[in-house]
């Protein structure tokens, strides 16, 4: 059958909004209503007025429009699509580590559960956190997690110390500082453009670091017409499509892969889009005390940013 009719046809039939993250594949992104970084799919989440939001992204996402929407049916689909930086942050070990800093005020990366959210004071995405930290009163000790990578670019860009917890994305940790020379001796004309969760030897290569909406808003605005690109390779779609003359080269990890892509996000597939909203499953489900407590330091972002 032709999926991207079928999925066309339901999302008429259900009133729904289909979100799509920049990693997904790049089909997944063209039938998509919405597609967006973290922060931008959190802001269309909030105001829709759809009945159902299908969000294509991994699972941390789509609680988080499940946390802003509990009257609304929201479905995932491919309930395994996690996060190495929300897997590699537990809430129980989470909660052991903040009890140790009492008087820290606790920024906590989206990239997170709902229960690690609800332990939290504010949540920040890769591109308001130095803005969230900045409106921090300079009194208040900060305890920064999941990402220390991005922790620690925060910090530099800020002044601000902050205590870190000692996460990473799989994605990002693994780019090659030797490889991303290689390629820039091979592109002399390309400008660098790094996401902040990269390691520090690999952003201290970059000409321009940002957020994926940022790195997509570069390459437009920006006069060169090659870039080397740091980050998950899905990116690149919207960057072709934004910018059809231009050349992209995904910067190779350090694993013998050509490129960089999230494990995570590529099981989504058009095939699996088309079944969970025919078959209305499978969808997010939070206990009203998780959510509501989730929901204050994410409400604060979103009045932040």
């Amino acid at each position: 059958m032709d999926l991207e009719a079928g999925i066309q046809q339901l999302k008429k039939d259900l009133n729904a909004v289909i979100l799509a993250h920049y990693y997904q594949e790049s089909e997944i992104q063209d039938v998509a209503d919405f597609v967006g970084d973290s922060l931008a799919l959190a802001q269309q989440a909030e105001k829709t007025k759809a009945d159902v939001i299908v969000f294509c992204g991994v699972h941390f996402m789509a609680e988080t429009a499940k946390i802003l929407n509990p009257g609304k049916l929201v479905l995932l689909p491919d309930l395994a699509a996690g996060c190495s930086l929300s897997d590699r942050c537990p809430p129980g070990p989470f909660k052991a580590f903040k009890d140790k800093h009492p008087d820290h005020f606790v920024v906590t990366y989206v990239n997170s559960s709902a229960a690690v959210k609800a332990l939290s004071d504010v949540i920040v995405t890769s591109s308001n956190a130095v803005k969230i930290v900045d409106r921090i009163p300079k009194d208040r000790k900060i305890l920064f997690a999941p990402d220390q990578h991005l922790g620690r670019y925060v910090m530099k860009q800020t002044g601000r110390d902050m205590v870190l917890w000692p996460g990473a994305c799989m994605v990002h940790e693994i780019f090659s500082e030797k490889r991303l020379v290689q390629l820039k001796v091979e592109h002399p004309d390309a400008d660098v453009i790094a996401h902040p969760e990269c390691e520090a030897p690999v952003l201290a290569l970059a000409d321009y670091i940002g957020s994926t909406k940022q790195l997509l808003e570069y390459t437009q605005s920006s006069a060169k017409q090659k870039f080397i690109v740091v980050t998950e390779a899905g990116i690149i779609h919207q960057m072709q499509l934004k910018s059809p003359g231009k050349t992209f080269v995904p910067a190779p990890p350090d694993n013998g892969c050509a490129c960089n892509e999230c494990p995570h996000m590529r099981l989504n597939t058009m095939e699996k889009l088309y079944r969970c909203m025919k078959d209305k499953t499978p969808n997010l489900d939070l206990a009203p005390p998780l959510r509501e407590a989730a929901y204050a330091p994410l409400k604060r972002m979103l009045e932040w940013s």
